[in-house]
C-alpha cells in the first residue's frame, strides 16, 4: 500500500520550514518504525539496496578494490578510494584504519579476483555491518556501476525494529523526494513479512532538524 502524496509534500514541507539554516548541505532522511516482527529469525532481519530515481546531489562514499586496468578506470571516475592488493594486506593487520575505512565508506565494490582477500583482511569489520563489496569483473563497465551505486541507499533492520536512510538533500525539489521516498517504502514493504502490516511510522528529517510525521 503506497504512501499518499499529499501526505509526504506536506511532511517534507513541514522539515524545510522548520529547520535552521546550516554551514553545509543537510541530507532528508526517511525513518521507519517496524512492529510485529520478530528479529531471531535470520529470514526476518534486512539489508537490502534501494536504487533511488533521482540522485543526490551530494556524493555517495565509494571505495573500490582493483587491480591493473580495472583500478585505473575507476579512480578516473573520482571515486573515494581505490585500493590495490598491497594495501588490502597492510589493512589485514591494522584494525584501526580498517575501521576507519569501513565507517568512512557506504558501498565497497571489489574485482573478483581480490574478493577472498577481501574477505580475509576486512570481513570480520564488513560482515556485521552489512557492507561487504560488490564482486566485479575485471573488464566490467566500471563506470555505469559506480553511477548506479551513486543512487543507491541501503535499508538495514537487525537488532531494532526501525531503520533510517538517505532519500536526498534539503535542496532538492519536493516532487523528486517524494518520488525517492515512494521509492524506498515500496521496496522496503515488499521485504516485510506482512507488508504494510508490519509498518507502525514513518517520519522524514534533515540531518539535525525535527522530525515531521508522514500519515498513513
Amino acid at each position: 500500500m503506497p504512501i499518499k502524496n499529499k501526505a509526504i509534500f506536506k511532511a517534507i514541507s513541514e522539515i524545510k520550514q522548520k529547520s535552521k539554516k546550516r554551514n553545509f548541505k543537510q541530507s532528508v532522511e526517511l525513518i521507519l518504525n517496524l512492529k510485529d516482527i520478530n528479529l531471531k529469525k535470520p529470514e526476518n532481519r534486512i539489508n537490502e539496496l534501494v536504487e533511488l530515481p533521482h540522485s543526490p546531489v551530494e556524493d555517495v562514499r565509494i571505495t573500490v578494490f582493483a587491480t591493473g586496468d580495472l583500478a585505473l578506470r575507476a579512480r578516473d571516475t573520482g571515486v573515494c578510494r581505490v585500493l590495490e592488493r598491497d594495501a588490502l594486506i597492510t589493512l589485514a593487520n591494522d584494525k584501526k584504519n580498517s575501521k576507519r575505512l569501513v565507517n568512512e565508506t557506504d558501498f565497497f565494490l571489489a574485482e573478483t579476483t581480490l574478493m577472498a582477500l577481501v574477505g580475509k583482511s576486512l570481513g570480520t569489520i564488513l560482515g556485521p555491518r552489512g557492507k561487504m563489496p560488490t564482486p566485479i569483473p575485471p573488464t566490467a563497465p566500471i563506470e555505469t556501476i559506480i553511477n548506479r551505486h551513486q543512487r543507491l541507499v541501503r535499508l538495514r533492520v537487525r537488532d531494532q525494529l526501525v531503520t533510517q536512510c538517505r532519500v536526498g538533500t534539503e535542496d532538492m525539489a519536493d516532487t523528486l523526494l517524494v518520488d525517492n521516498i515512494q521509492a524506498v517504502f515500496t521496496r522496503f514493504e515488499q521485504r516485510l513479512p506482512k507488508g504494510f502490516k508490519n509498518i507502525r511510522r514513518v517520519y522524514v528529517k534533515t540531518s539535525m532538524g525535527p522530525t515531521s510525521k508522514i500519515e498513513l
